[in-house]
C-alpha cells in the first residue's frame, strides 16, 4: 500500500517491518490470536512515536501498542486491520540514585531496573512473575503487581512521572498533580495514548527477609490462614498460594521438593529492617497457618529460600508444560471471601469436567484460575462458559474481574455485568475525550 511505504520512508526502512512471515508474529500475544497486522513499527524514539501517530491519524489506521506480548488478556493483540507498534528498541534506562528515581523507555525489561539499581542498593519492587520476559511499557499498560504487590504495591504506586504521545501526535510529560493524568494512563492497556518514558520511584532494600512454606490438607484452610494472619496485622512482603495442580506441576517438571500430596501451599516472605519485627511476623504468619490445620517449614537460609520462590515462578511454564492451551484468569477477591471463593471455584472446575488450576498473590486477594484444555477435545464455548462463571464468582463475592492482567479483549463482554451503565459512559467518554478517533488499540477494554 502506498501510505504503508510513505511510513517506511519517513521512518526508515529498518523500522518498518511489511513482509508477511515477519507480521505474521505480531498477531499473537501469550494466549490470543488477532488479525494480521498491515506493518509493524520498531521505533527508536520518542520522535519516531510522533511519526507514526500523525501518520495514523493522518491515513486513518488504528495503532495496537506492543511490549514483550507475555500479556494474558489479548490487549497487544490486532482486532482489526492496523499497525502494531513493537516498543522493544526503546530500551534507555538511567539511575538516579540520589532523587531514588529511574528513568526508563518502554522497552526495558522489568528485571533490568532492579539490576541496574542494586549497585546503589535501590530496587524497583513491582515484581511480575514475568519479570525477567516482560516489559515496563507493558506493565505501565497493565498496571502489574507480582508477589511483592501486597506490601510494596503495584506499577502505579510507583510511576513519579510519564512521557505520552496524544491522538493528534503531541508530546506531554506528566506527574501525579492536578487531574493525575499519569494515573489514568497507567493501567488504560494502551488505548489513550502512547507512553514513551517513564520516572519510577526506588526503594532502598530492606536488611532483612525471612521466608515460610506451609502446606494444607485442604484448599479453603489455605486463604483461611490468609485472613487470620492479615487479621492480626501481618503486612507480609510475599503471600502467594497454588493449589494441589499447581504444586504437582511444578514438582513434576522441576522436581523441588514440594508436598505433592497438599491440597494447598502457601509462600510467605517478611521483610524490614528491624530484624526482630520480621521474625514476629513471620511468627505470626506461622500460627495462623497451624491454627487453619496448615503445617509450616521455615526456610533455614537464604538458598533455600529462592529455590522456594523458585517453585512459584515455576508454576505458568510448568501448566503450560502440561496443557500448552490455558486461559489464565485474574480475579480479586475482598480478603475476607477468599476461604469461600477458592471453594467455589474448585467447585466449578469439576462441575464442567475441566482441569482448573488456582494460584495467586493472595495476600492482595488477586487470585489466577488457570482452565487447563486441548482444543481438540474440549469446545471453546465450553473453555469461554467456565471463565465468565469464575468472573461472576468474583462479582457475586464484591471483587473484581481483574488485579493486574487487564481487560484486554478476553474480558471486555464481562464489563457490562461489572460496571454500572452510568460508569461505562463516562469511561466511553473519557476515551472520546483522549482518542476521538478511536485509533489507539481499538477493540479493547470497552464493550
Amino acid at each position: 500500500m502506498p501510505h504503508l511505504r510513505q511510513l517506511a520512508r519517513e521512518l526508515g526502512a529498518h523500522k518498518v517491518l511489511l513482509d508477511l512471515p515477519d507480521r505474521v508474529l505480531y498477531r499473537y500475544d501469550a494466549i490470543a490470536e488477532g488479525e494480521v497486522p498491515l506493518a509493524v513499527v520498531l521505533p527508536e524514539s520518542t520522535e519516531d512515536v510522533v511519526r507514526v501517530v500523525r501518520w495514523s491519524r493522518e491515513h486513518g489506521v488504528p495503532l495496537v501498542p506492543r511490549g514483550a506480548a507475555s500479556g494474558l488478556s489479548g490487549g497487544a493483540v490486532p482486532v482489526s486491520q492496523g499497525v502494531v507498534v513493537s516498543f522493544t528498541r526503546m530500551r534507555t534506562l538511567r539511575i538516579d540514585p540520589d532523587r531514588r528515581i529511574a528513568e526508563v523507555e518502554p522497552g526495558v525489561v522489568t528485571f533490568e531496573i532492579s539490576e541496574a539499581a542494586s549497585p546503589y542498593g535501590l530496587y524497583y519492587p513491582p515484581d511480575p512473575a514475568s519479570h525477567k520476559q516482560s516489559t515496563i511499557g507493558g506493565n505501565l499498560a497493565e498496571n502489574a503487581g507480582g508477589p511483592q504487590c501486597f506490601k510494596k504495591g503495584v506499577t502505579g504506586d510507583y510511576v513519579a512521572e510519564l512521557e505520552w504521545v496524544d491522538a493528534e501526535g503531541m508530546v506531554h510529560r506528566s506527574g501525579r498533580e492536578a487531574y493525575d493524568v499519569a494515573g489514568l494512563l497507567v493501567g488504560s492497556e494502551g488505548t489513550l495514548a502512547m507512553i514513551t518514558r517513564a520516572w519510577l520511584r526506588l526503594e532502598p532494600r530492606p536488611r532483612h527477609t525471612r521466608t515460610l512454606m506451609a502446606h494444607f490438607p485442604e484448599v479453603g484452610a489455605a486463604a483461611e490462614a490468609v485472613s487470620r494472619a492479615i487479621a492480626r496485622g501481618v503486612v507480609a512482603a510475599k503471600l502467594e498460594f497454588m493449589d494441589s495442580a499447581c504444586i504437582r506441576a511444578v514438582e513434576d517438571a522441576f522436581q523441588l521438593g514440594l508436598p505433592t500430596g497438599a491440597a494447598a501451599l502457601l509462600l510467605v516472605d517478611t521483610d524490614g529492617d528491624d530484624l526482630e519485627v520480621v521474625e514476629e511476623e513471620l511468627e505470626l504468619v506461622a500460627e495462623a497457618c497451624r491454627e487453619a490445620g496448615g503445617a509450616v517449614h521455615r526456610a533455614a537460609d537464604a538458598a533455600e529460600a529462592e529455590r522456594l520462590w523458585q517453585a512459584r515462578r515455576a508454576v505458568s511454564p510448568a501448566l503450560g508444560r502440561i496443557h500448552p492451551h490455558r486461559m489464565n484468569e485474574d480475579i480479586v477477591v475482598p480478603r475476607s471471601r477468599l476461604p469461600e471463593v477458592v471453594r467455589r471455584i474448585r467447585e466449578l472446575g469439576e462441575a464442567y469436567e475441566l482441569p482448573l488450576a488456582q494460584f495467586g498473590h493472595i495476600g492482595d486477594g488477586n487470585l489466577h484460575p488457570n482452565i487447563l484444555y486441548d482444543p481438540r477435545e474440549t469446545p471453546e464455548e465450553q473453555v469461554h462458559e467456565l471463565a465468565h462463571a469464575i468472573a461472576r464468582v468474583a462479582l457475586e463475592h464484591d471483587g473484581v474481574l481483574s488485579g493486574e492482567h487487564g481487560i484486554g479483549l478476553t474480558k471486555r463482554t464481562f464489563l457490562g455485568e461489572a460496571l454500572a451503565p452510568e460508569t461505562l459512559s463516562a469511561l466511553q467518554a473519557i476515551k472520546r475525550s483522549f482518542d476521538p478517533e478511536n485509533n489507539f488499540n481499538p477493540g479493547k477494554v470497552l464493550p
